[in-house]
């Protein structure tokens, strides 16, 4: 008899970002997403509506934290677990959403392989039920949550460059070319390329053509707030 699929709400303000999430989360085996909501609000009533498993939470949501929303939910008697998926780097704030159930946090920008390894991780650790023999079967299903390292770029992608090419990015206000990138960090344009698209698979980035110049268009690259 094949298992129920761990439903997933979607939480993520930018719209983008949303959609390759829903997309990620269907393209891993044994989880469905049912759903997305862009604001607290929007998570809430899809909670009423909706069974949920595991909330995808984006931190910073226009209307409340995501922590705050956490334990709100908790509060309200909502036990469904909770993946955070965040820019922030603050440790206090992992600290705090440990201790609101948080059992994942995935740092943006993130590839599907960093997202996956995640969710089969979750979902290794939701399949343990019953007693536990002792204290080594308790640690071992508590471990399955720990990833074993850093989570591997694409060959030739470092990450200090790929942290550089992130702020850079990140920073601009109207988005820039690849020519642009390279200018302000230092490589080459075909490696500032590689990066981009990086953050584009990675759903921290879109692109669009920029017109109005003589021949061909060339790409312009936007960040995708989170």
């Amino acid at each position: 008899m094949t298992a129920d699929p761990i439903r997933v709400l979607v939480v993520e303000d930018d719209p983008v970002a949303a959609d390759a999430h829903v997309m990620y989360v269907g393209r891993v085996p044994g989880f469905t997403a049912v759903g997305k909501a862009h604001t607290g609000a929007e998570a809430r009533r899809a909670l009423d509506r909706t069974p949920v498993d595991l909330l995808l939470l984006d931190l910073h949501l226009p209307d409340v934290h995501g922590l705050q929303l956490a334990r709100s939910l908790r509060a309200a008697g909502y036990h469904a677990d909770v993946i955070a998926v965040t820019s922030a780097r603050d440790l206090a704030v992992v600290r705090e959403g440990v201790s609101l159930g948080v059992v994942q946090y995935v740092l943006k920008p993130f590839t599907f392989a960093t997202l996956r390894d995640r969710l089969v991780r979750y979902a290794e650790f939701h399949a343990a039920v019953g007693e536990a023999s002792g204290q080594d079967e308790v640690d071992r299903a508590l471990a399955t949550l720990r990833a074993p390292g850093p989570a591997a770029l694409p060959k030739g992608l470092s990450a200090p460059t790929l942290e550089r090419v992130t702020r850079t990015l990140r920073d601009s206000a109207e988005g820039l070319t690849a020519a642009g990138v390279a200018e302000s960090v230092g490589i080459s344009r075909i490696t500032a390329r590689r990066y981009l698209e990086h953050l584009v698979e990675a759903g921290r980035a879109a692109r669009a053509p920029q017109y109005g110049q003589v021949g061909r268009p060339e790409l312009q690259y936007r960040w995708v707030k989170g």
